[in-house]
């Protein structure tokens, strides 16, 4: 008999992840929170339920791609220990848990443990590669969890994603995609410094973009976000604001474990300010405009 699959958390993301199990061949009940976002799902074959719950009872596997850890915590877990409509509730012993969301590695430990003493196995799976690795099945997936569930897991993972890693034990997914976005983070500040370097010096930031594209900095980030930041193009797929939670994320992971790493907390403090300055819903590499207002040049050519 086939695998019943579930996946909960239909937006930017989770639609066209959810679209790409469908397209490969799997029957799917889905849930949202927000109803419209069904219809798509609706549309292309998938179940539609009324719950998290429902969702689970009809699956043997759930996935989830959510905002925060809160909105996991409430969709698995429930806003409290008998709540009917939580994943928790509707699933039987045996059956599997995803989240692919971005959440804090110890609330995930802590979700896991709650799981299993329902009988239920968890993996944490998030993902990097924004809209476009979700739509294109090229996500890098970063997962946490036993080894017999990663390979149960594997065969959808790979319908996902391009690059799928098992890093370790439960919540190891979730602090490799920290790594992650320490890394990105620093990287498009990086290339925003540099380009404000250039442009300050009256030098080309095209020309400084290809010729570094060339050599060892050369990196996909400088190639997309390097582009996006010469045209002043900030529309989203990834956006500022999921990168702030992903930083703040990352900054009480730090303090849980007594580190200080400085540039995580300027990027930070940049996001906060490109955020409070009204830019969450533009694309991340929007932290150049933090950049450029810090140097007084909002509204100057890069």
């Amino acid at each position: 008999m086939a695998t019943r699959i579930g996946f909960i958390g239909l937006g930017i993301m989770g639609r066209p992840m959810a679209l790409n199990l469908i397209a490969a061949g799997h029957r799917l009940a889905v849930y949202a929170r927000r109803p419209e976002a069904l219809v798509p799902l609706a549309d292309a074959g998938a179940e539609a339920c009324d719950s998290a719950a429902a969702v689970a009872r009809k699956s043997d596997v759930v996935f989830t791609m959510l905002s925060d850890t809160a909105d996991v915590e409430q969709v698995v877990l429930g806003s409290g220990p008998d709540d009917p409509r939580a994943v928790i509730a509707g699933s039987s012993p045996g059956s599997l848990v995803v989240d692919m969301s971005t959440i804090s590695p110890s609330a995930t430990r802590r979700i896991a443990a709650r799981l299993a003493d329902a009988g239920v196995t968890m993996l944490d799976a998030p993902v990097s590669g924004g809209d476009i690795g979700a739509r294109d099945g090229t996500l890098s997936i970063m997962v946490g969890g036993p080894a017999p569930a990663f390979a149960r897991a594997k065969p959808w993972l790979e319908i996902l994603g391009r690059s799928i890693v098992h890093i370790g034990g439960q919540g190891a997914g979730q602090v490799c995609k920290a790594c992650n976005q320490i890394v990105v983070g620093q990287t498009i500040a990086g290339i925003g410094e540099a380009l404000l370097l250039a442009e300050a010096a009256g030098v080309d930031g095209t020309r400084v973009r290809d010729a570094l594209l060339g050599g060892f900095a050369g990196s996909r980030i400088l190639e997309v976000h390097g582009r996006r930041m010469l045209a002043g193009d900030y529309r989203p797929g990834f956006k500022a604001v999921l990168h702030q939670k992903d930083m703040r994320i990352v900054q009480e992971t730090l303090h849980e474990l007594g580190l200080g790493l400085p540039g995580t907390a300027l990027v930070a403090q940049l996001l906060n300010a490109l955020v409070g300055q009204g830019d969450g819903e533009l694309d991340s590499a929007a932290l150049h405009l933090a950049q450029r207002r810090l140097n007084g040049r909002a509204h100057g050519p890069v």
